[in-house]
């Protein structure tokens, strides 16, 4: 595997990951902001979207900071970069949520364990900044 040296940017604001019924349509709330995850399966519509767009009353669980995982990558050449992440946050024991685009990675934490995870990461020889 190769050991890819990343730099992360850590995105604006907090997050929250909400889960809605697999038939409920994508709700216009969870637009706005630097970013914004909607994913559907026949078990769920999972939406991660900044905190305060987040309705009372929504299945979510909240304080989530985000860091992208600055690209593009190639999809065919990319073997080990979440891997790389994901090995020095489990070593530190810190829970991640992961989600890909077309052309990269986003990392979502905890903000309690905001610093932890920036000290495992540069320990890892990657790069976060805000």
């Amino acid at each position: 595997m190769a050991r890819w040296h990343l730099h992360l940017t850590l995105l604006p604001g907090e997050y929250t990951i909400c889960r809605l019924a697999a038939d409920t349509p994508a709700p216009a709330w969870a637009n706005g902001g630097p970013f914004v995850s909607v994913t559907r399966t026949a078990d769920e519509l999972s939406i991660v979207c900044l905190a305060e767009r987040v309705p009372t009353g929504v299945l979510a669980d909240a304080g989530w900071r985000c860091l992208k995982v600055e690209g593009p990558f190639d999809l065919t050449a990319a073997t080990g970069v979440l891997a790389s992440i994901a090995s020095p946050l489990a070593e530190a024991d810190i829970s991640l949520f992961a989600l890909a685009t077309y052309d990269t990675d986003y990392i979502l934490v905890h903000s309690t364990d905001l610093e932890r995870v920036r000290a495992a990461l540069v320990r890892a020889g990657h790069n976060v900044t805000e």
